[in-house]
């Protein structure tokens, strides 16, 4: 499906010059682009590649000479990377799940499928599961007993939600996303060499030959509006009480939110990030990657933490933490700094030792 350029700028509410009428079916980088492409030339940087390209029509820096740039249209944004995502929204077509509901799908009789909902092959809905208007399920999910999903979700491949789920509108789930499985939570008969080690920091202690017995997962999982799942994320549901999950987050890949775990609203947590369980993540938060959270911790609003940090005490509102554990980002800088002079300060602190040796020897 096509647009015009027209279309964009009115879509992206952006300034339009020269042809509206020319038709885009796709979006390239400059140098790539062909004659029904957009071309993304959103700095001076690409304008070697606009020349090499074969485009008619490009979003372009502002102040850019787009006709000597051999360009017939192009449209200027004030935000350019934020541009990226009304392009990207508009040209991306999803998944093919063909309207109404597939012969293969195994639906319960007593689950409600909202109007307009479309559902792929073998698709299994549970006993008294809900599921919104114009729902879009692509093959191979399964959906157990009593969940209820909002209006509008695109549910891509594979993905597995388990029983007594609860999400909102505008669900967005890549392919294999589990939500609702049992918290990962055991205990044992005595008290345990993981129990006796963090009451006595650490201290060893005599070890106990006993056996792990699964605590059951009893509580839900409760996921607001907007909220974006990547493929292989993992939500468990809470012990007694649900997992929750804010209005607005965002979830990469490989990430795993445990038992009780609350999230707030507009946190993005990117891939590979741990949250152990009962742990409180504040609104707007922002991890990187292969940040890990310890347990029953409170992270406060507005937190972000740098990439492979490991957060293992409570955090205030508004911090900038990195690394392991993590500390302030300027602490870090600073004691990153003195570690990378070690190597040097030992030297010097053999030869003054070997100074004093010889000195006292000398005497």
């Amino acid at each position: 499906m096509g647009f015009t350029l027209q279309d964009i700028a009115e879509a992206l509410e952006a300034r339009l010059f020269g042809d509206g009428s020319l038709e885009v079916r796709g979006a390239a980088e400059p140098a790539m682009a062909g004659p029904y492409d957009l071309a993304l030339a959103m700095s001076e940087k690409f304008a070697e590649g606009l020349a090499s390209g074969q485009a008619r029509a490009a979003i372009v820096w502002d102040g850019a000479d787009w006709e000597a740039l051999g360009l017939k249209g192009a449209i200027v944004v004030p935000r350019p990377r934020y541009a990226m995502s009304g392009v990207t929204r508009l040209l991306d077509n999803g998944p093919e799940i063909a309207p109404g509901i597939h012969p293969s799908a195994v639906i319960d009789p007593s689950a409600e499928i909202g109007a307009d909902a479309a559902i792929g092959p073998l698709v299994v809905i549970g006993a008294r599961a809900k599921i919104g208007a114009r729902a879009r399920i692509a093959v191979h999910v399964s959906i157990a007993e009593d969940c209820a999903i909002g209006d509008d979700a695109l549910i891509h491949a594979g993905c597995r939600i388990g029983a007594r789920v609860t999400i909102g509108d505008r669900l967005f789930a890549q392919p294999g996303a589990v939500v609702g499985a049992d918290g990962f939570s055991f205990v044992t008969p005595e008290k345990s060499r993981v129990e006796e080690a963090r009451a006595s920091l650490g201290t060893e202690t005599e070890a106990v030959n006993t056996s792990w017995t699964r605590i059951h997962s009893l509580g839900g999982v409760e996921i607001g509006d907007d909220v974006e799942l990547g493929a292989n994320t993992c939500i468990d549901r809470g012990t007694i009480r649900a997992t929750r999950i804010g209005n607005g987050t965002k979830l990469d890949n490989l990430v795993h939110i445990a038992h009780n775990v609350e999230v707030g609203d507009n946190v993005l947590l990117c891939g590979q990030v741990g949250i152990a369980g009962s742990t409180r993540i504040g609104d707007r938060v922002v991890l990187g990657g292969q940040v890990g959270v310890g347990d029953n911790l409170d992270v406060g609003d507005d937190v972000v933490a740098g990439g492979a940090s490991k957060i293992m005490s409570r955090v205030p509102a508004g911090r900038v933490v990195l690394g392991y554990p993590a500390m302030k980002m300027e602490q870090f800088i600073q004691a990153s700094q003195n570690w990378r002079r070690l190597p040097r300060m030992m030297d010097d602190l053999r030869a003054l030792k070997k100074g004093s040796s010889d000195g006292s020897e000398t005497g």
